[in-house]
């Protein structure tokens, strides 16, 4: 599985412009079943991810493809974790543990 930690690098207006076609984009992977969680970051800096396990190369696909990143208005770190423990509602999700 993966984190995605998202910051934003420009000012907050030019980013409000820009989040209806973040919203499409992050529906979008949710539908494809890429993405289990994202949200706000609690400072207002940036966004959370969390990917479902695939390929390093898919997931830096996926992520140049968000219209924050192709407009050069946020960064992004990618955090590979293998999760060991899941809450039993997310065992679905974590591809080690579902067998």
């Amino acid at each position: 599985m993966y984190v995605v930690l998202l910051t934003y690098t420009a000012p907050p207006p030019e980013i409000d412009y820009a989040l209806p076609d973040h919203a499409e984009w992050l529906t979008r992977q949710f539908e494809r079943g890429l993405f289990v969680a994202s949200g706000r970051r609690a400072d207002h800096r940036g966004e959370v991810l969390l990917a479902r396990s695939m390929s390093t190369g898919k997931l830096e696909a996926t992520l140049a493809s968000d219209p924050l990143l192709l407009r050069h208005l946020a960064h992004h770190e990618v955090i590979e974790f293998s999760a060991t423990r899941t809450a039993p509602e997310l065992r679905s999700v974590n591809e080690a543990l579902a067998h």
